[in-house]
């Protein structure tokens, strides 16, 4: 199964405060907010939605496609990808901008403020979906993930004119986007991803009821945080999905996009929703357990023996069959 990615390439500047951003809020003066945190350690890694899901995807042997937009600063990076497994063919770059920059300071509580510079992000648009799929010998499915907003919005109308199964995931972009933006985005996927704040201000923002979502997209999965993940289609029982337990917490950044590559390469590998979400569950609990995005090794035996104790022996067996050495 060909799966391509798009969205975000970025370099991840990441901070840690020693202390809670809720203890420097002062109620009645949040219009006039002014703060500087003196942060105790800065790590720069590498980062971006498209490109931390492909790394996890290829990870766990899948061959992940990435298209998304980079500056000329691209090249060691890539060559970063490329050694774990995901074809950057399809990467566009710019010839006068940067490659995009997200910059975040994490608290103790693991809150988070993060802003984000576009850069090279904004050539995306540029990138024609069919001129990916003759490269590949074709796409099965396209994840539309957070990227330059025109950029989205080509790539899913190209989704639906070719005939291209697409997954609606814009998480970070829902922010700027008004209802029909997220309509146009959502109509029609094969899947949706979204978190539990993000679910309601999807609902909120298109007007659309829960119900009425699940007419439109063949499968939405939710993600909760500690309690792991349910995924919802029309007229069947939820299917919900628990955390594998961790070994430690060390940062929340990338977790979502790890359980998005453990998802993705289930549904490569031809497994049940379920066992995606399992998958999906595992990755996502290694990258917490890490700083940074893409620093987490995923070792086979190690893989296996924490799938097996999270999930049943059952789940294992299918699991170990596709999961690379």
């Amino acid at each position: 199964m060909r799966i391509a990615v798009t969205g975000s390439i970025a370099t991840d500047h990441l901070m840690t405060f020693p202390g809670r951003f809720a203890d420097q809020f002062v109620a009645d003066q949040l219009h006039t907010v002014s703060l500087s945190f003196l942060v105790d350690a800065l790590d720069v890694r590498r980062g971006g939605v498209a490109a931390n899901i492909c790394f996890g995807m290829g990870q766990l042997g899948t061959k992940p496609i990435l298209v998304g937009a980079a500056g000329s600063d691209f090249g060691e990076y890539r060559v970063w990808l490329e050694r774990h497994g995901v074809d950057t063919g399809s990467v566009r770059i710019s010839d006068v901008l940067h490659t995009a920059r997200f910059i975040c300071t994490t608290d103790r509580d693991h809150n988070q403020i993060g802003s984000f510079y576009t850069g090279a992000m904004s050539e995306a648009r540029q990138i024609e979906l069919q001129a990916v799929a003759d490269r590949v010998g074709g796409l099965d499915l396209v994840s539309i993930g957070a990227d330059d907003p025109e950029a989205m919005v080509r790539h899913t109308d190209e989704c639906r004119s070719r005939g291209i199964p697409f997954a609606a995931d814009f998480s970070q972009q829902i922010a700027r986007m008004d209802g029909e933006d997220i309509r146009l985005l959502v109509d029609g996927a094969a899947y949706l991803f979204n978190n539990e704040y993000e679910r309601g201000l999807i609902e909120a923002k298109t007007g659309w009821s829960a119900e009425e979502i699940l007419t439109r997209v063949g499968t939405r999965v939710t993600t909760l945080g500690a309690s792991g993940v349910r995924i919802e289609r029309k007229g069947e029982s939820a299917i919900e999905v628990g955390c594998a337990e961790e070994e430690a917490k060390v940062d929340p950044t990338g977790v979502g996009d790890g359980f998005r590559a453990g998802f993705l390469s289930g549904l490569a590998w031809g497994v049940g929703l379920e066992r995606a979400a399992q998958i999906g569950c595992m990755v996502a609990t290694l990258v917490i357990e890490t700083l940074g995005t893409q620093e987490y090794e995923l070792r086979r035996g190690h893989f296996m023996e924490r799938f097996t104790k999270a999930y049943g022996q059952e789940a294992a067996d299918e699991v170990r069959t596709h999961l690379r050495g």
